[in-house]
């Protein structure tokens, strides 16, 4: 099998994140570039039909025109977001889309998410993004566009966006750092929902 070890962590990270509401039945995809010929991939249906339990051989792995290599499963409808990020930022290395419970108020309503913790102060903004039709070509040329437009933080930071009324789109180096940045932007939409009740 290529590429056991990735795919082994891809899975337990994806089951983190449904077993910690970072996402939900309702989907979300997480990709990891390996190198500049590879990527691997989480496979359709992920969240509503395997609610995260993957095995390794359900990861795909594919190249950056989308050609399934090896694994088990379609492509997600939404890998034309992935390849995008991938061909036009070369230092990204993961790209990481969720369903995260308490940040979903504010993709729904189309509100900004100030950064009222320290951990989150390096994102800056966490910017809603034009609506356009969950795995369109548009949204993935919208997410694309801007995530292009802030390249050059990628060098310190990862990268977040928020596609309304969909869910949440980070980049970032690695796969470890995607996960991180998810748990802090929820910890802190967490704060913004709770900051009135004092």
């Amino acid at each position: 099998m290529m590429y056991k070890k990735e795919r082994e962590e891809l899975c337990e990270v994806v089951k983190l994140m449904f077993d910690r509401k970072l996402t939900n039945a309702a989907g979300g995809n997480v990709s990891v570039k390996i190198n500049d010929e590879h990527i691997i991939m989480t496979p359709s249906l992920m969240a509503e039909e395997y609610f995260c339990r993957l095995n390794p051989e359900q990861i795909l792995v594919t190249n950056l025109n989308g050609d399934i290599i090896e694994g088990e499963g379609k492509m997600t409808r939404e890998s034309n977001m992935h390849l995008g990020v991938y061909k036009n930022l070369p230092d990204a290395g993961c790209v990481l889309h969720a369903h995260p419970k308490e940040t979903m108020v504010y993709i729904s309503l189309a509100d900004e998410l100030p950064s009222l913790t320290e951990a989150t102060d390096k994102f800056g903004e966490v910017k809603v993004l034009p609506y356009a039709k969950a795995c369109s070509e548009e949204l993935a040329n919208i997410a694309v566009a801007y995530f292009k437009s802030r390249e050059e933080e990628l060098k310190s930071h990862g990268l977040i966006a928020l596609l309304r009324k969909h869910g949440i789109v980070i980049v970032d180096k690695t796969l470890k750092k995607a996960f991180n940045d998810l748990e802090r932007t929820e910890t802190n939409a967490y704060v913004n929902l709770h900051k009135n009740l004092f």
